[in-house]
C-alpha cells in the first residue's frame, strides 16, 4: 500500500475544511463518459478481446440450384437443394428461410410500408414465389411441411436436425415473375438489343442462426439488407443461347458456352493488364459467338464458402475482361458485362480498369481477394454488391461510375468477408466500406477522382440538425434522409478520425487487418468490433465508441485563452460539445516556427477544462486547434487565438 505523505495530507484535510458550508455538495467528475457501454463482457462464444471464443460456431449452408430464364414472359423457374449443416449446440425441430421475391406483392410487408409517395425501394406488386415438392429430409425421415409468412418460410422436419453438426437436406420447387422494379437492389431493364436481368435473391436462402439473437428471421421491408451463412454454391443458369450469362464464382464449362473466339479471348484476358474485349461492340448480335445460335445454353458455375449468389444475363451485352494481380501471387479476371448505350471513354469502357484497381488496392492493403471474378454489370440500379459481382447504374460515367464500383467491389471486404448483419447494423459494413473508399479512391490514377471524406466541416449542418439518428439505429427504421450519414458516412469518419486523429495509422492498420483476418467468413457484431479495436490499438475507446456510433452528441472543442505565466505559457481549453477528443494544436512563435503539440483525451477525465502550461522561451504569437480540420467540430470560431487568427 502506497502512504499519503505529510504534504500530500495536508493538502487533503485544507482541502475538507475549506468547503465548510457547501460540503453536502459533490463535485462532478467525467467518468461516465469514459466507462465501458453496452453488455462487452466475454463468454464461451464471443472473448473480451474481440475474437470467437473457444466454442463459437456457425451454421453452413451449401446449395445446389438448377434454374431457368425465360425472357419471353420474364420469369425465373428452378429447382434448389440446401444441404443446411447445424453447429449449433441444440437440436433444430424447423429452419427459417427467406423469400424475398414474396416482397413484390401488392399485400407484402414491404409494399404496405413504403411511403405513398415512393423511395429508392420501390417494387413490382405483380410477382411473389410458387413454391412446389418441398421435400425436407433428416436421417432419412422426410417431411413436406412447411409455413410461408410474407418474405419467411418455416421449414418442418419428421426428426430434428442433431447439434453439433448435423445435416438436412431441403428441396424444392420455385418459380415467379422478374420484376422490372426491384427495390434497387435486382430486377429488368429494357435497351435496344434486349433485355438485362439483374438477379439477386433470385432463390429461397436460408436465414442465420446465432448464439446473439437465435433466428434473424426481420421481413424484408426495404433499407435493411442481408445476414447469410457461408457454404458452397453449384449452380446452373438455363438462358436464351443469345444471351451472356455473367455470375458470383468461377464458370464451369466454358467450351458449352462460349465460341473458340471467345475462349481464346478470355485467355488474353487472364494475362492482360489492359481490357481485352470478348465481345465486342460491334458483335453484340453476332450469334457466331456464341456456342449454338438457338434454343438455350446452360451456364454451370460454383463459387465456394460464399454467403450469396447474383448473376446477370442479357443478349444486349458487351463484355470485356482483364486479370487482377493478387499480392499472394494468386490472379482473379475483372469482367464488365453493359449494353452500348453505356459504353464509352469516360463511361463503362473503363469499368474492367475501374474494376481491377478497386480490387487490387483492398488486396493489398487489408485483406486478399479470394474469388476467381470480380464481375461489373450495368443495370438500372444505382449501385448493389454481391459476392464478385456488382449491379451498377449503366448510366452512371467518370467520376460517378468509379466512386459507385469502387464501393460495390469494397463490399466484398464488408459484408462479403466479414460477414456482419446488414439488416440490422448497415454502418458495419456501409461505413466501414465508405471508410476503406476514401484511401482507394485517392490511390486511384494518382487522385484522379476527388477524395472528401476528410472535409468533416462540410457535413456540421446535420450533425446539428435536430432530424439527425444515432449510428445504431435500425436501416429499416431510419428515415431514409438520414440513412446516408448515420449508414455510411458518420460511421466512415468514426474510423478516419481512429486513425488520423486518435490512434494514428499503424496502430490503427494492426487492429483494423486483425479485426478483417480474425472474423473472415464469420459474423461478428458490435461488440465483437469494438472489444477487438480496443484489444490491438491497446487502448480504451468507450469514451469514443459510446458517444459517436451509438449517440447524437457532437464535438466541441474551445480554445478560451492564451496567458503568459512565469516565463511560460497557459493555454485554456474548454470542451463545450458531448464528445470528448484528444487535443491537437499549432502554436506559431513570434519568429515564424511552428510546433504542434497534442494533449490526450484523458485532460478530460476530471471535467470539462483544462489548463495546459506550455514552457517556451519564445513568444506566441497564435495557436489553432485541429490545424488540418480534420475532426467535425461544429463551432469553428472558437477554434483559434487569437479569435481573428482564425477567422482571417
Amino acid at each position: 500500500m502506497r502512504y499519503l505523505s505529510k504534504a500530500m495530507l495536508g493538502l487533503v484535510i485544507a482541502g475538507l475544511f475549506s468547503v465548510g458550508a457547501k460540503a453536502q455538495e459533490v463535485v462532478e467528475n467525467n467518468q461516465s463518459d469514459f466507462s465501458e457501454f453496452m453488455d462487452r463482457t466475454g463468454n464461451m462464444y464471443r472473448t473480451a478481446t474481440g475474437k470467437p471464443g473457444p466454442e463459437y460456431w456457425q451454421n453452413e449452408s451449401d446449395y445446389k440450384i438448377e434454374a431457368t430464364l425465360n425472357d419471353e414472359n420474364h420469369t425465373m423457374k428452378g429447382h434448389i437443394t440446401l444441404t443446411y449443416t447445424n453447429n449449433s449446440p441444440q437440436d433444430l425441430e424447423f429452419i427459417w428461410m427467406h423469400l424475398e421475391q414474396n416482397r413484390f406483392t401488392e399485400d407484402s410487408r414491404g409494399t404496405l410500408t413504403t411511403p405513398i409517395q415512393g423511395n429508392r425501394y420501390n417494387g413490382d406488386i405483380d410477382g411473389g414465389y410458387t413454391i412446389s415438392n418441398l421435400e425436407a429430409e433428416v436421417k432419412g425421415s422426410s417431411s413436406s411441411e412447411y409455413l410461408i409468412t410474407d418474405t419467411r418460410m418455416q421449414v418442418f422436419f419428421d426428426k430434428a436436425i442433431p447439434a453439433n453438426g448435423g445435416e438436412a437436406t431441403i428441396s424444392m420447387n420455385f418459380e415467379y415473375k422478374i420484376p422490372v422494379e426491384g427495390m434497387d437492389r435486382m430486377g429488368r431493364l429494357q435497351v435496344e438489343d434486349g433485355t438485362i436481368y439483374a438477379m439477386a435473391q433470385w432463390f429461397p436462402r436460408a436465414a442465420v442462426l446465432d448464439d446473439i439473437e437465435g433466428w434473424n428471421i426481420e421481413p424484408y421491408l426495404g433499407a435493411g439488407e442481408f445476414y447469410l451463412d457461408y457454404g458452397d454454391y453449384d449452380y446452373k443458369i438455363t438462358a436464351p443461347a443469345s444471351h451472356i450469362v455473367v455470375a458470383s464464382g468461377e464458370l464451369q464449362n466454358p467450351r458449352q458456352v462460349l465460341s473458340s473466339t471467345v475462349r481464346e479471348r478470355m485467355e488474353r484476358a487472364a494475362e492482360s493488364d489492359s481490357t481485352v474485349y470478348l465481345i465486342k461492340p460491334e458483335e453484340v448480335n453476332d450469334m457466331s459467338l456464341r456456342a449454338k445460335q438457338e434454343g438455350t445454353l446452360t451456364w454451370h458455375f460454383k463459387m465456394e464458402n460464399t454467403r450469396d449468389v447474383a448473376f446477370g444475363s442479357s443478349k444486349a451485352f458487351i463484355w470485356d475482361a482483364a486479370k487482377i494481380d493478387l499480392p499472394g501471387g494468386n490472379k482473379a479476371m475483372a469482367q464488365s458485362a453493359y449494353p452500348k448505350e453505356s459504353m464509352g471513354d469516360g463511361a463503362w469502357s473503363r469499368s474492367t480498369q475501374y474494376s481491377k484497381a478497386s480490387v487490387e488496392h483492398y488486396s493489398n492493403k487489408w485483406f486478399e481477394y479470394p474469388y476467381p471474378v470480380a464481375v461489373n454489370v450495368a443495370a438500372d440500379i444505382g449501385g448493389m454488391e454481391y459476392p464478385g459481382l456488382n449491379f451498377c447504374s449503366w448510366k452512371s460515367e467518370g467520376a460517378s461510375l468509379w466512386g459507385v464500383t469502387d464501393h460495390e467491389f469494397g463490399h466484398n471486404w464488408f459484408p462479403m468477408i466479414v460477414g456482419t448483419n446488414e439488416r440490422r447494423y448497415a454502418w458495419m459494413d456501409e461505413g466501414f466500406n465508405t471508410f476503406i473508399n476514401y484511401y482507394s479512391t485517392l490511390a486511384f490514377n494518382e487522385g484522379e477522382y476527388p477524395a472528401r471524406l476528410n472535409k468533416t466541416r462540410n457535413m456540421t449542418g446535420w450533425f446539428t440538425s435536430e432530424q439527425r439518428e444515432g449510428i445504431n439505429t435500425y436501416p429499416d427504421v431510419t428515415n431514409l434522409r438520414n440513412l446516408g450519414m448515420t449508414a455510411y458516412y458518420k460511421p466512415a469518419i468514426g474510423l478516419l478520425l481512429l486513425r488520423e486523429y486518435i490512434v494514428g495509422e499503424e496502430r490503427f492498420d494492426n487492429a483494423f487487418i486483425s479485426y478483417i483476418e480474425t472474423w473472415a467468413y464469420k459474423h461478428p457484431q458490435p461488440a465483437d468490433f469494438f472489444n477487438h479495436m480496443e484489444s490491438v490499438t491497446g487502448e480504451n475507446l468507450s469514451w469514443f465508441f459510446k458517444k459517436w456510433f451509438y449517440g447524437t452528441g457532437n464535438i466541441d472543442i474551445a480554445l478560451d485563452g492564451v496567458s503568459p505565466y512565469e516565463g511560460n505559457y497557459i493555454i485554456s481549453l474548454a470542451n463545450e460539445g458531448e464528445i470528448p477528443m484528444p487535443v491537437k494544436m499549432e502554436i506559431t512563435y513570434g519568429d515564424g516556427s511552428t510546433e504542434l503539440v497534442k494533449l490526450p483525451v484523458e485532460i478530460w477525465q476530471r471535467g470539462d477544462t483544462w489548463n495546459y502550461l506550455h514552457r517556451t522561451d519564445k513568444t506566441i504569437e497564435n495557436v489553432e486547434l485541429d490545424p488540418t480540420k480534420i475532426l467535425p467540430d461544429i463551432n469553428s470560431g472558437n477554434d483559434a487565438w487569437p479569435n481573428s487568427f482564425y477567422q482571417d
